[in-house]
């Protein structure tokens, strides 16, 4: 028995103790939502000769000239705190690759990209919550267009903040289905609580891009409004008609509302090294530099000299995983197609293909069964929030010879 006026918790053991837990917990934490992706991939886990097609990463691992990098970084002692922001070595590296990727700033305004303007941060997740914590908060709304990406939703929500789904419409009209951004519900979705709009091209799961007119567009309707736009172009180089995808770079003014996403993950194969940056005005240098102190504290200095050699030293091996993609991506939609079961836009960017199997509206089910009686692992729709429900996602960021293997196993499984 407690005092009066003792605020500690009475005893419980068991479910009564987990029900106590979860009862003093905050509802933000709570809300968080469990990964549909992940579900799948536990259930999934250990099977022998599985294919798995399932998360968003490739097979190569991390090139040994960046590794190296890390290694020589350690042997000197580069093991202490180091600077918020990151190193200003690796700041200049990633002005220096933004000017020859994505050329001259601001309508020509500036000669080239500022270092000031590029923040290191523990991935592109945690450049994404740090610029939805710049932008919005409990009650603020931001407009995402879906199927999404679902750590855009969590991270949101956990935030405090409210996303609103606005779908994507698969336009089955033409001669290839397309994914469509409809600009006339964006629109509408705008109220006094919109804050932002994340938008996330190419994208993560369909492989949508956004046109320079479709981008011009919604960079209208954040100036119109006020908002901030989150554009997450993590993918802009694993593009396959061209260089690179289209980009808010393209058209922005420097006085626009624009925050950019990006990662070393997907590029240069350093999923698991977890480093990436977040592209603010410079005016905001402090704000940021003070959300990372509060989050992380900086990425570690030896992660970063690995971060700088593959910026600088890995365009071989970048364009070598594009045209390996973009052949993986060949043989998955031919087998595909050739089934006249299978419904999809064939992808420009990103490394998924995100279709539908005729008379299978379950994606969960679906995939469950995939892992069960085909051995290959995808990821169900479902998980990708609004409009996602009717299809499955598949990585295409492997050996041909396994994406070969995993389109034989199911066009058997679907005839």
């Amino acid at each position: 028995m407690t005092k009066q006026g003792d605020r500690r918790p009475p005893m419980f053991s068991g479910p009564d103790a987990a029900a106590g837990f979860l009862a003093a917990l905050r509802p933000e934490a709570l809300a968080a939502p469990e990964s549909g992706i992940v579900e799948i991939f536990n259930f999934g886990r250990g099977r022998p000769g599985l294919i798995p097609l399932w998360v968003g990463e490739g097979d190569v691992p991390t090139p040994p000239f960046i590794c190296e990098a890390s290694r020589r970084a350690l042997e000197a002692g580069e093991t202490f705190y180091t600077w918020q922001s990151g190193l200003p070595e690796l700041r200049e590296t990633i002005a220096r690759y933004m000017a020859r990727h994505y050329g001259t700033p601001f309508a020509a305004a500036t000669p080239s990209f500022d270092a000031d303007r590029f923040f290191v941060t523990s991935g592109g997740m945690h450049a994404l919550q740090i610029a939805v914590r710049l932008t919005a908060g409990g009650g603020d709304e931001i407009l995402v267009p879906t199927p999404a990406w679902p750590n855009f939703a969590a991270a949101l929500a956990i935030a405090g903040a409210q996303p609103v789904s606005v779908p994507l419409l698969f336009d089955e009209t033409g001669p290839e289905p397309v994914w469509r951004l409809d600009m006339e519900r964006m629109a509408k979705a705008v109220t006094p609580r919109t804050r932002a709009i994340v938008v996330n091209s190419p994208a993560n799961p369909t492989g949508w891009i956004a046109s320079r007119d479709e981008i011009l567009a919604l960079l209208a309707l954040a100036r119109r409004h006020g908002l901030w736009i989150v554009a997450d172009e993590i993918y802009g180089r694993i593009f396959f008609d061209g260089p690179r995808a289209p980009s808010f770079h393209d058209v922005i003014e420097e006085q626009d509302r624009v925050l950019f996403v990006q990662t070393l993950s997907k590029n240069w194969s350093m999923t698991g090294w977890r480093i990436g940056w977040l592209e603010a005005p410079p005016a905001l240098g402090r704000i940021v530099e003070n959300l990372v102190q509060y989050s992380t504290s900086g990425v570690a200095a030896a992660t970063q000299r690995a971060a700088a050699a593959a910026i600088e030293l890995g365009e071989h091996f970048v364009s070598t995983q594009i045209a390996r993609m973009r052949e993986s991506r060949d043989i998955l939609c031919a087998a595909l197609a050739a089934t006249g079961r299978v419904r999809f836009a064939v992808p420009r960017g990103s490394f998924y293909l995100f279709c539908a199997i005729e008379g299978m509206a379950d994606s969960r089910e679906a995939a469950l069964r995939l892992v069960g009686e085909a051995n290959v692992g995808v990821a169900p729709g479902s998980a990708f929030g609004a409009g996602g429900a009717p299809f499955l996602r598949l990585c295409f960021a492997r050996d041909p010879r396994d994406i070969a293997r995993a389109a034989d196993r199911l066009t058997r499984w679907l005839s």
